[in-house]
């Protein structure tokens, strides 16, 4: 059975063609490589086209006869869309309403789509169970949300049903080395920390040291690429096998702080990860955890690798022998 992966030559796209793959099913990646790696396309074939062109998804899904679609594609720098709201909608929301266009037209009923905690914005709660209001507070969250809303509008009327799956903090690297973080600029904390403790980058930037936490750092909920992967996984088998249209956070459901996240990296590698105190930046929730309750029941999911020193040495090791220069 084939599954068509947008975005397959991604950071946590990559890892769940792999774990597609392991489980029996043929994953066709269909990525520009604007932002994703040929090199990480290793468990089935790709199609290099922009997921704004439909008449290429179309292609793609006719060809390979895809049942399900498992949708990555989509730029993820809050930043970066803060500074570039065009750019955004046009690539994550428009992009995503030319693949439910072409699935609708092609057949095919069964969507996964990788959705954020971002939607969430400041949560009113922690931890963020999938009852918590819906408030982006950055162009990035806010075309995840738009996407959410497009697959219930797609639906109506026609034989579609979605997982949306709102993931926190992805991190770590596969444990075969075959597969890694490469982001290039690299904004998430822990391979920042290891570029840092390799010489690779300038010492790391840490904003606000004055949180109520137990150590003044801001907490976040960190959960391994591999887990993420097997929800993905489990999820498309779910809607093959009749289930109904849903969203699900995925997370560890514990929290680490920055401070926690430095000083694993520390024992890991052996290094000391040079580190500049800076003022809080605007906007970024003091801690932000998952409920992750109804994936376990919805899908029988439970993370496996998602404890904070198995990220780190799987990221270490990643970083030693891959990654970027």
């Amino acid at each position: 059975m084939r599954v068509l992966v947008t975005g397959g030559a991604g950071y946590i796209g990559s890892h769940t063609a792999k774990a597609l793959a392991a489980a029996g099913y043929e994953p066709v990646v269909l990525d520009s490589l604007f932002r994703g790696h040929r090199w990480a396309v290793m468990y089935g074939p790709l199609v290099e086209a922009d997921i704004r062109n439909e008449e290429a998804v179309r292609a793609a899904i006719r060809e390979y006869k895809a049942r399900a679609i498992v949708h990555f594609a989509a730029l993820a720098y809050v930043g970066e869309s803060v500074g570039q709201p065009g750019l955004y909608f046009s690539n994550n929301v428009e992009g995503l309403r030319s693949v439910l266009d072409a699935a609708t037209k092609e057949g095919v009923e069964n969507i996964v789509f990788s959705s954020s905690c971002a939607t969430y914005g400041d949560p009113e709660r922690v931890p963020v169970d999938e009852a918590c209001r819906q408030n982006p507070v950055s162009p990035y969250g806010d075309t995840k949300l738009i996407g959410e809303h497009l697959l219930r509008w797609f639906a109506m009327g026609r034989p579609l049903r979605s997982v949306a799956l709102r993931y926190f903090n992805a991190s770590g690297c596969d444990p075969d080395g075959q597969l890694g973080e490469d982001h290039d600029p690299e904004t998430h904390l822990i391979p920042s920390a290891i570029l840092a403790a390799l010489g690779r980058r300038g010492p790391l930037d840490l904003y606000g040291t004055d949180y109520p936490t137990r150590d003044g750092t801001a907490e976040r909920d960190y959960v391994h690429v591999c887990d993420l992967a097997s929800a993905h996984v489990r999820a498309v088998a779910y809607l093959i096998g009749g289930g109904k249209s849903t969203a699900l956070n995925l997370g560890s459901e514990t929290g680490a702080t920055v401070r926690e996240v430095l000083r694993m990296v520390e024992e890991v590698s052996g290094r000391k990860v040079p580190v500049i105190e800076r003022a809080r930046r605007p906007g970024d929730a003091i801690a932000l955890r998952a409920c992750a309750k109804l994936a376990h029941s919805t899908l029988d999911w439970k993370p496996e690798l998602s404890d904070l020193r198995t990220i780190c040495e799987t990221a270490w090791r990643w970083y030693c022998r891959r990654g970027p220069k």
